[in-house]
């Protein structure tokens, strides 16, 4: 719960690490055959440039990324209300990002925490 009037945030499962091609391979394998994570199924349209593994309670997903010269993490953030959030992220100055990637038409959206660490905000995940 949040000290500060406005939505609540949750940490919500899914955890994103873009990789430069020239990494990706090595980097699926580690996760597959070295540490031995269960593959995931992907629900996404994202072909197979995008393979996720249980991570414990959470799900990473590790996505080829053209033209990235090193990796970086990205973190969900949940709500109820995202259009809420939206306005209650603007009013203390939280950068949107959302020419970053694509989310067509739902309603979540990425914004940038003082880090510059990517945070997607969504309502929370159904199962």
């Amino acid at each position: 719960m949040s000290t500060t009037a406005g939505p609540d945030f949750a940490g919500g499962r899914n955890i994103a690490m873009k990789v430069p091609p020239h990494q990706w391979e090595a980097t699926v394998r580690f996760y597959r055959d070295t540490l031995g994570l269960r593959e995931l199924d992907n629900p996404f349209d994202s072909g197979p440039e995008s393979v996720g593994f249980e991570f414990g309670a959470n799900r990473l997903w590790i996505d080829r990324v053209p033209g990235m010269s090193q990796a970086e993490l990205w973190l969900q953030v949940t709500t109820d209300d995202t259009a809420a959030a939206a306005e209650h992220l603007a009013a203390h100055a939280v950068a949107r990002c959302d020419e970053i990637e694509p989310l067509g038409t739902t309603a979540a959206y990425w914004i940038s925490s003082p880090a510059g660490i990517v945070h997607l905000v969504s309502a929370p995940d159904a199962d």
